[in-house]
């Protein structure tokens, strides 16, 4: 037998010594004597034989570098956020089971705002918290790679939206604004990455592709969400208030929802455009609520609509005295001499966006605001009117 042979022939019989050992248990002590013993026993056997070569690492093809230092940015801009009314728990298999209010959120400006997702701290919230009371725990990233933490105090919150604002007394050099970007451009296909705090497991990123636009978001406030965006970028329990950037690190949703039969992603994601989000957040931190723009009318519901034939469009039932709506000239639904009902002022567009029903025209009007003049195209008597009308903040 050559010399090669026998170190090859000897390799073999200390793998499968070692194998053995490890199949029939932990390895015991005499067999790692033993495998010892014959490795000092062949002088032929060196250490750098039984070493296999390590490859150089070298450097990310450009892509990957691109994504690592998107992360790498952007990751301190994210936070972690406790409702202080819950705590994660250890169940009966040592898994730590990380209930709904422990979430994500990210930092608006250098001043200590943090926003996320109504939700995130809802348990909170639904005690109704006066502004400026300790709601939360934030978890902020330090350039040391220690995490410091902080209480929280409520700002503002939405839950039509689904946004919450909150406040933190950090350091400056803690808190790193993300970027803004812009929703309203974005395209089907395009890369996104996803950073948050999924099941607890801090500063988590995914990444995957705007997979769809202008969806509506059924948020776990119980409200639906006009306008969001659709990804497959993994969104889990977690992650709500956490960011969507895209290819260029700049802001673009805040995941807030996933589409699940399983309770964990299943590839479809949800996230409020940051268009939205913009406009609304400045209000939430100025007023501590959102000056939502609406005519404060009554209008009927579909099933009374289609009862009084009206197949399209707003139906409006009644008009407060002394509103923008009245002083307009919106005409409500009323009864005539003979009891008969006489239809109101029938809403079917906004400028030159169609209505066809309350929902459509909540839609239309949430993308005004407070003081802005509209043109009403109501249908009265089968006559097409254009009702000039101031938009006061809404009371309903």
């Amino acid at each position: 037998m050559s010399k090669r042979e026998g170190i090859m022939e000897g390799g073999r019989m200390r793998r499968r010594t070692f194998g053995a050992s490890i199949v029939g248990g932990a390895a015991t002590l005499p067999s790692l004597l033993e495998l010892q013993a014959r490795a000092l026993g062949d002088p032929t056997v060196t250490i750098d034989e039984v070493t296999p070569s390590v490859t150089p690492a070298g450097t990310l093809p450009p892509a990957e570098e691109r994504t690592v230092e998107l992360f790498e940015r952007n990751t301190y801009s994210v936070v972690n956020i406790f409702d202080v009314t819950l705590r994660p728990q250890v169940n009966m298999t040592g898994s730590v089971e990380v209930p709904e209010g422990n979430g994500s959120g990210f930092i608006w400006d250098e001043e200590g705002h943090i926003v996320t997702n109504y939700h995130v701290i809802g348990s909170s919230l639904a005690r109704n918290p006066p502004l400026g009371q300790v709601v939360a725990r934030v978890t902020l990233l330090g350039a040391d790679g220690y995490q410091k933490n902080f209480e929280a105090k409520l700002v503002g919150a939405d839950k039509t939206k689904d946004l919450a604002v909150l406040d933190v007394d950090a350091p400056v050099e803690l808190l790193r604004p993300v970027n803004l970007g812009q929703s309203s451009k974005l395209r089907v296909g395009q890369r996104c990455l996803a950073i948050g705090n999924p099941f607890g497991f801090d500063h988590t990123l995914t990444v995957g592709v705007v997979s769809g636009l202008n969806r509506d978001i059924y948020s776990q406030t119980g409200v639906v969400i006009g306008g969001g965006i659709q990804t497959d970028a993994a969104i889990n329990p977690g992650n709500s208030g956490g960011v969507l950037l895209d290819s260029r690190g700049n802001l673009i949703g805040i995941n807030t929802a996933i589409f699940t039969r399983t309770g964990t992603s299943a590839g479809v994601g949800f996230a409020i455009p940051v268009d939205t989000v913009a406009k609304l957040v400045p209000q939430l931190i100025a007023y501590g609520k959102v000056m939502r723009p609406g005519l404060n009318v009554q209008l009927a519901p579909e099933p009374v609509a289609k009862q009084l034939n009206v197949r399209s469009g707003a139906l409006v039932l009644t008009v407060p005295d002394r509103s923008a709506a009245a002083k307009a000239g919106l005409i409500a639904t009323r009864r005539g001499l003979a009891g008969n009902i006489l239809l109101g002022d029938i809403i079917v567009g906004v400028g030159d966006t169609a209505i066809k029903n309350a929902q459509e025209l909540a839609k239309a009007l949430d993308s005004f605001q407070v003081g802005d003049q509209i043109s009403l195209k109501v249908q009265r008597n089968d006559q097409i009117q254009d009702l000039p009308l101031t938009l006061e903040e809404s009371t309903r």
